[in-house]
């Protein structure tokens, strides 16, 4: 509420759930949160008129009857506020009309980013803590399936089986699709488990990470079926540098873009840079992405107490490829791992 007032913001309505539930602990699917200076008004449906009273910290509940937007931005009209922020990447256009008409031109509405992300992006100890036990269940998981890993067996049948044991652990959820992708599939960045079947002479990328206490957790180990060629041990080693680069490089105060270039030296260095098809990490936190990125062009400085992944690849089209990733505090004077998964290549 201080930062509305440094924004010159009477009020901010906030559209995007996982903000919801920072700044109030509502887990539910069908809410709009109105923070004023003094004052925090959330409105939601009867569906969740228990779960409300229950879990809302901070805010006053309203039940609403008919339509979300609509209702709110008439709530909005008779509090005649004159300057409302909004979240414009997160509102629909849909609700932003049904604003400006409701509000009419007594209301200015002033659009605003990453307003309530900028506060979630340096951690709390207790947020920390719920990250490192969702790092802890996401490695025994990783631990228990690598006996499972072996040519024939398809790659959403392993996909299925680490969803399985995360939530017999506690997960809630998984933090995203869990991504396995096999031989020529694995120079897929962002590939989906398929029914392809692992083969021998295969390098396998597995991408795993579990929802626990409301925490995300993420982690991408690389696994050889067979006897790994020399170019698939060289190529291993350039990434595992590369990642221990950017981690030498983490600190609060060292600029996104320059723990990417970390990493990124050393790949072009050995003739790999153009096989690096993504940012070398990105926050991680209530989203599994979420402020700060670190990519090229991201001048942003790091501060203490950012979560965030290093996760440099190397993705070679009819080959395969290698990605290692952990998950890093931001600590003033270096970076503290929370993944304790060996980095070697794991040969099966």
């Amino acid at each position: 509420r201080r930062r509305l007032k440094q924004a010159g913001l009477d009020a901010l309505l906030v559209s995007h759930l996982p903000n919801i539930l920072y700044l109030t602990n509502f887990h539910g699917s069908h809410a709009l949160l109105v923070v004023m200076q003094r004052h925090a008004v959330l409105l939601t449906d009867a569906r969740y008129r228990h779960q409300a009273r229950r879990e809302v910290r901070g805010a006053e509940i309203i039940e609403v009857a008919g339509s979300l937007h609509a209702t709110t931005s008439e709530w909005l009209h008779a509090q005649r506020i004159p300057q409302l922020g909004f979240e414009e990447l997160r509102l629909s256009l849909a609700g932003y009309r049904q604003l400006c008409q409701a509000l009419g031109k007594n209301i200015r509405l002033v659009p605003t980013q990453d307003f309530v992300e900028s506060l979630r992006a340096v951690k709390e100890a207790a947020e920390i803590a719920a990250i490192r036990r969702a790092s802890r269940l996401t490695q025994r998981v990783f631990a228990e399936v690598l006996s499972l890993i072996r040519p024939g067996v398809r790659e959403c049948e392993l996909a299925a089986e680490i969803e399985y044991r995360m939530k017999r652990y506690g997960a809630q959820a998984p933090a995203f699709e869990t991504i396995v992708a096999s031989g020529p599939r694995a120079a897929w960045p962002h590939a989906r488990a398929s029914s392809k079947r692992l083969g021998k002479n295969e390098l396998v990328v597995i991408d795993l990470g579990a929802i626990l206490s409301d925490y995300c957790s993420d982690m991408s180990r690389t696994v050889f079926l067979g006897k790994p060629s020399a170019r698939v041990r060289r190529v291993y080693r350039a990434v595992q540098r590369a990642q221990q680069c950017a981690f030498d490089a983490v600190r609060a105060g060292v600029r996104a873009d320059e723990v990417d270039a970390a990493a990124r030296r050393i790949l072009l260095a050995r003739g790999l840079g153009r096989y690096f098809l993504h940012g070398i990490g990105h926050g991680v936190g209530l989203e599994i992405h979420e402020a700060p990125r670190l990519r090229q062009g991201v001048d942003t400085p790091l501060a203490a107490r950012n979560v965030v992944t290093l996760e440099p690849g190397v993705y070679v089209p009819g080959w395969g490829g290698v990605r290692m990733e952990d998950v890093v505090v931001v600590r003033p004077r270096a970076a503290e791992c929370l993944t304790t998964t060996s980095h070697e290549l794991i040969v099966l």
